[in-house]
């Protein structure tokens, strides 16, 4: 296994890393909803067919899907500052492509790069794992989950408002310009976290997630067009069954994989990604039906006729709602677990649906749906993170959820195939135009329905808390959650990085290595030498440390996965190595 080194390790996050870690995930979501509002004018706009239109889209959705494991990984790998950063850096540059032409091909590379930036979610997510004390945590990460539908919600009623009163290319000019800022502010606020696993980079793993990706998306996302018992799809879709099936066997065998597939196994992971899948698609689903029903012209009998910009505005509170739920979730999920807050958000997103379903004949009763939504779909996106952080080691963080953000993509990706076949399907044709019709919008109200059903069920499976007999301890403040984490850590091994003489070794790598050769966990030693592993089960492991000016050390041990520690001292021999 290869050792890395670390980076001088991040101070005390200052308070504003936060708001500008989710700034950035509001920026990045942006990009998704960034052309509704001109999306029926596309095929004029670029002078082209409307089914080649459809790759401006498109093009952004497979690049996503295929960026964020990709951006996970190597955030694990080089560090998650610097990965966001290079995410942020391209989108900006897609941004100013696609503003500088109305060329068909330089509009589908410009956003092509554009969603490349999708990996910053999972990057921020590591990040906070890494850099903030536990009993922040939980709402940050909140927080940064929901920036998905945060940015997405407000992009709506921002972007109709220009493209209604200005070129439609001053909407990548716009993208661009928050893009810089968020470059600018994540250099001046968000330090670089020193967590780094072990292992190169797999190349042919990446190579061949990103086939088996786009042979999946690409037929869900076209098989509208090219009909779905066709050839074309067919072929595409069992061409991805074998590519994943290959690339899986191949991910077995490799010992720093992109994806740990053992990981991913674990009921915890397993099941919370089904659920997300669900939970994107019935994300999605309210976003293509209300601001449809909202424009639609009263003549057709149950059309609002509302403006764009006003339908936009009264779509907005959900994710508004999405934002202002991360606070509630942190305090539930403190209590009860993020288990029991997935379940409660799952069940209000149902409750928003159904009463959907009696309340389409005002717009003021979009509004109370959104709100409903909101919350729901705030409190499942922000357990997401919780479930998956509690199950894999710290240094697999960014790729764990680079795999779940992009478990959400296929959700949003198979609603909009699935909604947009239902709603084209019980379409009217009125004087050569295709309208939407209430059954149709119902109808998608129900798939939502039967999505968070499926959902709730998944849910159930999920592992719950495990009994304790002694009393749980509140971090209600950041001496509390000192006191947690040193209590997490008497289940482990603890001890000193000590040089030749006999002095600690601050700031030495301190790494846990299990029996299969993979990192099971890593820290760094504190000013007095004293270090602290969690270990995640019972078994053989070895303690590896490194430091500058030090060679480097192994000390096999064994835990025996119950509460008490295991002292292990790392005396570190003297000769001089590279770090």
């Amino acid at each position: 296994m290869t050792q890395t080194t670390t980076e001088r390790p991040a101070g005390r996050a200052s308070g504003a890393v936060v708001p500008v870690l989710a700034f950035a995930g509001i920026v990045v979501a942006v990009m998704q909803t960034l052309l509704v509002p001109v999306i029926k004018d596309l095929p004029q706009l670029l002078d082209t067919a409307p089914s080649n239109a459809t790759w401006v889209l498109t093009s952004t959705l497979l690049s996503g899907a295929v960026a964020t494991p990709i951006m996970g990984r190597l955030g694990d790998l080089y560090g998650k500052r610097r990965m966001l950063i290079l995410s942020l850096a391209v989108m900006v540059v897609g941004a100013l492509v696609s503003a500088l032409t109305s060329d068909l091909l330089l509009m589908i590379t410009g956003r092509t790069l554009q969603g490349f930036a999708m990996g910053a979610i999972p990057l921020g997510i590591g990040l906070m794992r890494d850099m903030l004390p536990r009993e922040k945590l939980g709402s940050a990460m909140a927080l940064m989950s929901s920036s998905i539908g945060v940015g997405g919600g407000l992009a709506l009623p921002a972007a109709a408002l220009v493209a209604q009163h200005s070129d439609w290319h001053s909407l990548y000019y716009g993208a661009a310009g928050l893009g810089l800022l968020a470059i600018a502010l994540t250099l001046l606020v968000v330090p670089e976290s020193p967590m780094r696993a072990e292992g190169t980079f797999d190349l042919p793993g990446a190579i061949g997630l990103s086939a088996g990706l786009v042979l999946f998306l690409l037929p869900i996302t076209k098989g509208s067009d090219w009909g779905w018992a066709s050839g074309t799809t067919l072929g595409l879709f069992a061409a991805s069954a074998v590519v994943l099936a290959l690339w899986g066997v191949m991910e077995l065998r490799v010992k720093a994989p992109l994806v740990d597939l053992r990981t991913t196994a674990r009921p915890a992971v397993l099941f919370t990604n089904l659920a997300s899948i669900m939970v994107g698609v019935s994300f999605y689903v309210v976003s293509l039906v209300l601001p449809q029903l909202l424009q639609l012209p009263k003549s057709t009998g149950y059309g609002l006729g509302q403006s764009m910009v006003v339908a936009g505005l009264l779509v907005a509170p959900l994710g508004l709602t999405m934002m202002f739920t991360a606070p509630v979730y942190a305090r539930l999920s403190a209590k009860y677990g993020p288990k029991v807050t997935l379940i409660l958000g799952l069940l209000i997103i149902a409750i928003g649906y159904g009463a959907g379903l009696g309340l389409m004949s005002a717009a003021w009763q979009s509004l109370v749906i959104s709100v409903l939504l909101g919350a729901g779909i705030g409190l499942a996106y922000s357990s997401l993170p919780a479930l998956i952080v509690g199950a894999v080691p710290a240094s697999e963080t960014g790729a764990a959820n680079g795999l779940n953000t992009l478990m959400r993509s296929i959700g949003t990706s198979v609603s909009s195939a699935v909604i947009g076949m239902v709603l084209a399907n019980t379409a009217n044709n009125v004087g050569g135009v295709e309208i939407p019709t209430m059954h149709g919008f119902r109808l998608s109200f129900l798939i939502a329905t039967g999505a968070v059903a499926v959902g709730l069920l998944l849910a159930l499976f999920l592992p719950g808390r495990r009994p304790s007999n002694k009393p749980q301890l509140r971090a209600s403040s950041e001496e509390d959650a000192a006191l947690e984490r040193a209590e997490q850590a008497l289940r482990g091994f603890r001890g000193r990085v000590l040089g030749p003489d006999g002095s600690p070794v601050a700031r030495a790598k301190v790494t846990l290595i299990d029996r299969r050769g993979r990192q099971a966990g890593a820290t760094l030693s504190a000013e007095d030498g004293s270090y602290a592993l969690t270990v995640p089960e019972r078994g053989s492991y070895v303690v590896a440390a490194r430091a500058t000016g030090h060679g480097p050390l192994a000390s096999s041990a064994t835990h025996a996965g119950d509460e008490r520690p295991v002292d292990l001292d790392l005396s570190l021999p003297g000769e001089t190595v590279s770090a």
